[in-house]
């Protein structure tokens, strides 16, 4: 059952089916009908369930995106998918991170069909923004997930501590100790991110 952290937000709930795994067609089919809720499996196939995101991180989320969006858009070398897009990454686990872009001409590889499911693609660059539940060392573990898949770029942008986890493909982490901004280097050329204003 799922509980109240402090009234801010709600703690996903796991299941573990042990040895049983949801088929693609199960997985699908559960998540779409139940639309309310944030759906991710693991690499080891356990089912995590998630409430939908509250206003309180809601609004920050938006602004990340708005951001992302908006320099995509002028730079129109990628796709920007939001937070209720769900990858198909090659260890298995079915994600959805708060922000994600990939490059066009990898996109436009991706067969129609496929384009219609939780597609087996790996996000250029990806974007976690850390809510009052969530538990640090969960996303650091979900960061490295991301970038052992072939994630290029990573931002994990905690605002309790005021810090930004900048992941690259090569394995680096640097930690950015209240940064005015972050860059998007080579991955995202040209795109810098204030998170002063999410702080």
């Amino acid at each position: 059952m799922q509980r109240v952290l402090n009234n801010i937000d709600y703690v996903p709930t796991v299941f573990d089916f042990g040895p049983l795994t949801l088929t693609d067609e199960q997985f699908e089919s559960l998540a779409r009908n139940h639309p309310d809720l944030n759906i991710e499996l693991s690499a080891e196939g356990k089912l995590i369930i998630g409430a939908p995101t509250l206003p309180y991180t809601g609004g920050p989320n938006a602004d990340l995106l708005i951001e992302l969006g908006i320099w995509a858009r002028e730079d129109r070398t990628g796709k920007v998918f939001d937070s209720n897009s769900l990858f198909t990454f090659p260890n298995g686990a079915k994600r959805a991170t708060d922000a994600a872009w990939v490059k066009k001409e990898r996109w436009n590889e991706v067969s129609e069909i496929e384009k219609k499911k939780f597609s087996r693609i790996v996000p250029d660059f990806v974007m976690e923004l850390r809510s009052p539940s969530d538990e640090l060392n969960t996303l650091k573990a979900k960061m490295t997930e991301y970038i052992e898949n072939g994630v290029r770029l990573g931002w994990l942008i905690d605002p309790i501590q005021q810090k930004v986890h900048v992941y690259r493909r090569n394995g680096e982490v640097e930690m950015l100790n209240d940064p005015e901004s972050v860059s998007g280097e080579e991955v995202l050329k040209g795109f810098e991110l204030n998170v002063r204003e999410i702080w």
